[in-house]
């Protein structure tokens, strides 16, 4: 009996276990089986495989298997171990598996998401709703939900991307019908008090009479109907997702124009108790309590709250720790309906001055910023100063340059740092 592993690489595939000495020529595959699997079953993965019990497999046949393996992106590391006795063969994969994606289907108003998830389950018996970022499953999943519109009387492509959705704040895999009519006719939400809000009524705009979205329709609400909760303190409001409701004999053409409904409810308003900090050497909690601009006993203004944690970062950055991360954890007591936070600090390494690169200016023009510039080398790399030079150099030129005739498009910048001396270049590239 012999017994061999075998590491798949994309690029290289080099398997000394199976020259002529080891292994003839081919075997008859008596048994697979799998390791290392989270979410699938043997069963699935021998379906996956594209090799079949009883079938007759050498080199090749376990090259290409695992190579299938592995293009599907299922799975980030694909090994194998053969066992051989007389002209039998058990193979046995050792895997990892890929993260998945939660799966959105932006624009097929025809459909509920069950009729299309059924659809795809029925192709891939293993989907659960996610997905990973790329490989041939994803393109099947995608060809699939074609298919089913083909069947349902729609010629249309189907197209898929990784993207980051801002109402759950996470990236999904999401499809996309390519040339779809349909606008949004309206948007109706199940709070009442946003029938009447303002706010709310003026963005409207923003997807009605636009074409049917749903990213569109969550970036809307996001940005334009969550703040309204939030900086009245209604930090736990449910908001979405939105549903098509139609009306009518449900075998007939959709309507041009589609009306949406979106499901909100605003819950309680909570109070500011506290923040607890942990982690801060370089600025003291008081200092940084202040920084958050809300007391205790006020209204927990999400805003406010989100805009405070931005200020703590700048704060830090102001001081050289250009790194710095702040990972607030919120505290809800629903029964007095206040928050708190215990606030992470984690401050990193404080950045000096070294220099500042320029491209795509004039000698003259580079004279003029570095005027303009107040750091010296060996300065605490002022991230705050940084940035003012930026926003007058986007936005207010004559600040810098005065009369000197300038002409560029954008500014490219970032800081180069080296962690290892501690030190930050300036970058500024002019288009």
């Amino acid at each position: 009996m012999r017994s061999r592993w075998c590491l798949y690489l994309p690029a290289l595939f080099l398997c000394l276990a199976l020259t002529p000495a080891s292994y003839s020529q081919t075997a008859n595959l008596k048994a697979i089986h799998a390791e290392g699997m989270k979410t699938f079953s043997e069963e699935q993965i021998i379906s996956l495989c594209g090799l079949k019990i009883g079938s007759q497999v050498g080199k090749s046949e376990l090259q290409d298997s695992a190579n299938l393996l592995l293009r599907s992106g299922l799975f980030s590391k694909v090994n194998y171990k053969f066992d051989t006795h007389n002209d039998d063969v058990t193979l046995t994969y050792q895997l990892e598996e890929s993260p998945r994606l939660p799966v959105a289907y932006d624009n097929f108003p025809w459909f509920d998401d069950s009729e299309l998830t059924a659809a795809i389950k029925n192709d891939l018996p293993f989907y659960d709703g996610t997905l990973p970022a790329g490989g041939t499953v994803v393109d099947l999943a995608g060809n699939v939900l074609a298919s089913f519109l083909t069947q349902h009387g729609m010629k249309a492509e189907v197209q898929h991307f990784v993207l980051q959705n801002p109402l759950i704040d996470a990236s999904e895999q999401q499809f996309q019908v390519t040339g779809v009519t349909e606008t949004v006719a309206s948007v109706e939400f199940g709070d009442p008090a946003l029938k009447t809000n303002l706010a709310a009524q003026q963005h409207l705009s923003d997807v009605v009479g636009k074409p049917y979205s749903r990213l569109t329709i969550d970036v809307f609400l996001a940005e334009a109907i969550r703040p309204i909760y939030l900086e009245k303190g209604f930090l736990r409001a449910k908001v979405g997702p939105a549903q098509v409701r139609l009306t009518g004999d449900p075998n007939k053409k959709l309507p041009e124009a589609i009306p949406v409904y979106v499901p909100s409810e605003p819950g309680p308003v909570y109070t500011w108790k506290e923040a607890e900090w942990n982690g801060n050497s370089a600025l003291s909690s008081e200092t940084l309590k202040k920084t958050i601009q809300i007391k205790t006993g006020d209204v927990a203004d999400g805003m406010t709250i989100e805009g405070g944690w931005d200020r703590v970062r700048e704060q830090f950055g102001h001081l050289g720790y250009l790194e710095a991360k702040v990972e607030p954890v919120a505290k809800y007591d629903d029964q007095g309906h206040t928050v708190s936070y215990s606030v992470k600090i984690t401050e990193g390494k404080q950045y000096h001055y070294q220099d500042m690169r320029i491209t795509g200016m004039s000698l003259a023009g580079e004279e003029k910023i570095r005027e303009a510039w107040t750091l010296k080398p060996g300065d605490v790399m002022d991230k705050t100063a940084f940035e003012q030079l930026l926003l007058r150099l986007e936005s207010h030129k004559e600040s810098v340059f005065q009369d000197l005739p300038v002409h560029y498009d954008s500014v490219g910048h970032w800081l180069q740092t080296d962690p290892q001396k501690g030190t930050a270049e300036a970058l500024l590239d002019f288009k």
